[in-house]
C-alpha cells in the first residue's frame, strides 16, 4: 500500500486524483490551505508540511494559482520533501508553456525547472486547458449581445476526470521524467466552442472575432498551446456541456 499526497487535494483536479488513489486501495493525504488534518500554505511550508509528508512515499503536486507564488510554494514542498525522503513527485503543467509568453504559464515552466534541478525522481504530466475553464471562458463571452473572441484562436479542452485518471496512474508508477502531453479530443476553434457553449444554454448571439496585439495573442493564434499528434483525450465539449446539471448550463 502506497502512502501519496495530494496537494491542492480539494480542487477541481486534485479532488478527482484523491478519489481514484484512494479507490484503488492507497492511503491519500490531501493538503490545501483549509483542509484538516493537513491544511497547510505551501507558499509559507513551516513544521505542517513536514508533518503533512512524514511517511509519504509519492506527492501529486496539483496546487496552483494564478494569483502568483506557485514557484515559491514549489520551492517549499521540493524541500520538504527531500527531507521526507519522498521518491516520486508528479507535477500537472499546460502544454504550451515554453511557447506561450503568459505569466502564468511561465511561472509553470519555472516550478517544472525547480523540480527538474531538485534531485527528487519526477514525473511532469502538460495538459490543455480542461473543458470547465472552457465554460467559464465562454459564460463571460457569451454575456453580451454580442459575444466576441479572439480571432484565428483555437483551443483542444480535455475533460479533467481524464486527467485525474492519467495522474494516478503516473502517480503509481515510476519516475518517468517528462511524459507525453495530453491534449482533448478535438482542435476547435473558439468561435466554434463559444457557438456550441450558446446551443447548450439555448440562447442565441451573434458570434465574431476581435483580433488582439502583443507577441502572447501571436502565440495563441500560432497554436503553442496545442498539441493536436497528443489528441487522447475522449469527452468532446459538446459532451462535456451535456452532462452539465442545468444550473450550471444557465449560469
Amino acid at each position: 500500500m502506497t502512502t501519496i499526497l495530494v496537494t491542492g487535494g480539494t480542487g477541481t483536479l486534485g479532488r478527482l486524483v484523491t478519489e481514484r488513489l484512494r479507490a484503488d486501495g492507497h492511503v491519500v493525504r490531501v493538503l490545501s490551505r483549509h483542509a484538516q488534518p493537513y491544511a497547510v500554505d505551501l507558499r509559507e511550508g513551516g513544521a505542517g508540511l513536514d508533518a503533512a509528508l512524514e511517511g509519504v512515499d509519492t506527492v501529486v503536486h496539483c496546487a496552483s494559482t494564478v494569483r502568483g507564488g506557485d514557484e515559491e510554494a514549489a520551492r517549499n514542498l521540493l524541500a520538504a520533501a527531500a527531507r521526507a525522503g519522498v521518491g516520486h513527485l508528479v507535477y500537472i503543467s499546460i502544454v504550451g508553456v515554453d511557447r506561450v509568453p503568459f505569466g502564468y504559464y511561465a511561472s509553470k515552466l519555472a516550478v517544472e525547472r525547480e523540480i527538474e534541478r531538485s534531485g527528487l525522481g519526477w514525473t511532469v504530466l502538460r495538459a490543455t486547458q480542461f473543458h470547465d475553464l472552457v465554460v467559464t471562458l465562454m459564460r463571460g463571452l457569451t454575456r453580451p449581445p454580442v459575444a466576441l473572441v479572439p480571432a484565428g484562436v483555437s483551443d483542444q479542452p480535455v475533460e479533467v476526470a481524464e486527467v485525474a485518471d492519467r495522474l494516478a496512474e503516473l502517480a503509481l508508477g515510476a519516475p518517468a521524467g517528462r511524459v507525453p502531453d495530453m491534449g482533448g479530443p478535438e482542435v476547435r476553434t473558439l468561435r466554434s466552442l463559444a457557438r456550441a457553449y450558446l446551443r447548450a444554454t439555448g440562447r442565441r448571439r451573434p458570434v465574431a472575432g476581435v483580433r488582439l496585439f502583443g507577441g502572447t495573442y501571436r502565440a495563441f493564434r500560432a497554436g503553442g498551446h496545442l498539441t493536436p499528434e497528443r489528441a487522447v483525450g475522449k469527452v468532446t465539449f459538446e459532451e462535456h456541456l451535456s452532462r452539465l446539471p442545468e444550473a450550471a448550463r444557465q449560469s
